[in-house]
């Protein structure tokens, strides 16, 4: 496994690569250049959330909509996220909501975004996932966190030992992999369903330590933006510049976890991100209630410090018109080059948050048709 002392030893050197990154992408240019900007596919993040005066019924029911509908408009992966003990998020039950979305649909890839991995036994997980692809043969991914999704209390109740995760966790990817494999056949143990199942793992993170993780061993990385933005860009760099081909990814691969809100209009747009407000303002206090309806002016529920605090965690945050979240898009993508931006919207009204996807489609689409552009 890769040492401490290795990532000592690189660190600094990174950070610096990406601090010049920034600046080179902020400051004015005088002499004019090309971007070509990096084509990129389009993704669900899914939390299931719960809505005030919504039952859980109704959101189970609103999530498989917005999966049909994401398909419909070409969307590559629908991901849902493991949770615990949360009033406004319904998946706790991940692998059981994966299977619901996946036979309500028909050909967009459905997985984890993730599966809390020391949540669970490897091989409890392996017969899962495996149960879920042979019902759903080639549609279904395997996102891996070692967070608890959860507080300490509940985090205790799940089984897990605090004292062994950041040991345990790579462990875990090795076994799952090895009860994945065709070659397990063999062994004591195996994983059926899931021997020889054609399951990917991606290795989801918000800090350094899962980009050293992901690089070592082979993986496609997923960074958790949408709420945790200070380490994404060192860590695209840490993985980027470390990873170790595998047989199966032979070049990295990076997904962007961001928030999207659009709307006809950008004022629209910023009303309905009240309703992410709030839900950060009620994580920051710890009164994780269901998510609740917008509201005209944010400055009658947070106070500046809360604010300040908000707006920094969803500084990845892409809202407003079409043509606004069109821009903003453009330059996220000229400074991370990410292979896919995968897009979590905190809305309350279901059509507005099926309508908000409809136009992060569109604005993909023209991005993609006009990547190169003319800086000066």
């Amino acid at each position: 496994m890769l040492t401490s002392l290795k990532y000592d030893q690189n660190f600094l050197q990174v950070s610096f690569q990406c601090i010049l990154k920034e600046i080179t992408f902020k400051s004015l240019i005088l002499i004019p250049y090309i971007i070509i900007m990096k084509k990129f596919d389009l993704s669900v993040l899914d939390l299931a959330p719960v809505k005030q005066d919504k039952t859980i019924h109704d959101t189970f029911n609103d999530s498989l909509d917005l999966a049909r509908a994401t398909e419909k408009l070409g969307y590559k992966r629908f991901w849902l996220a493991e949770h615990h003990n949360m009033a406004s998020i319904a998946s706790s039950a991940t692998s059981v909501l994966i299977g619901f979305i996946a036979n309500g649909t028909e050909k967009i890839r459905v997985g984890s975004g993730g599966i809390m991995l020391p949540n669970h036994s490897s091989l409890v997980i392996a017969e899962q996932f495996g149960t879920l692809d042979s019902l759903f043969p080639g549609r279904i991914d395997l996102g891996v966190g070692r967070a608890p999704g959860t507080d300490g209390l509940t985090a205790k109740a799940l089984g897990r030992n605090p004292l062994n995760i950041n040991q345990h966790f790579p462990k875990q990817i090795a076994e799952l992999q090895q009860y994945f494999s065709s070659e397990n056949a063999s062994s004591a143990v195996r994983a059926i369903p899931g021997e020889g199942c054609d399951i990917p793992i991606y290795v989801l993170g918000s800090s350094t330590d899962s980009a050293w993780l992901a690089a070592e061993f082979g993986l496609p990385y997923a960074f958790a933006g949408h709420f945790a933005p200070e380490m994404m860009a060192i860590a695209f760099e840490l993985y980027r510049e470390n990873y170790r081909p595998s047989a199966r990814f032979p070049k990295p691969y990076v997904i962007a976890c961001v928030n999207g809100i659009a709307a006809e209009s950008d004022a629209e747009a910023k009303k309905l991100s009240t309703t992410l407000y709030q839900a950060f303002i009620n994580i920051i206090r710890n009164d994780r209630k269901p998510y609740a309806k917008p509201v005209d002016d944010m400055d009658e529920i947070w106070n500046p410090m809360e604010k300040a605090h908000v707006m920094n965690m969803l500084r990845y945050s892409f809202i407003g018109s079409i043509n606004s979240v069109t821009e903003q898009m453009k330059q996220f993508q000229n400074l991370f080059q990410v292979d896919e931006m995968m897009i979590t919207s905190h809305i309350y009204e279901h059509h507005a948050r099926v309508e908000s996807y409809r136009i992060f489609r569109a604005a993909s689409e023209v991005l993609m048709s006009n990547n190169t552009q003319k800086v000066s």
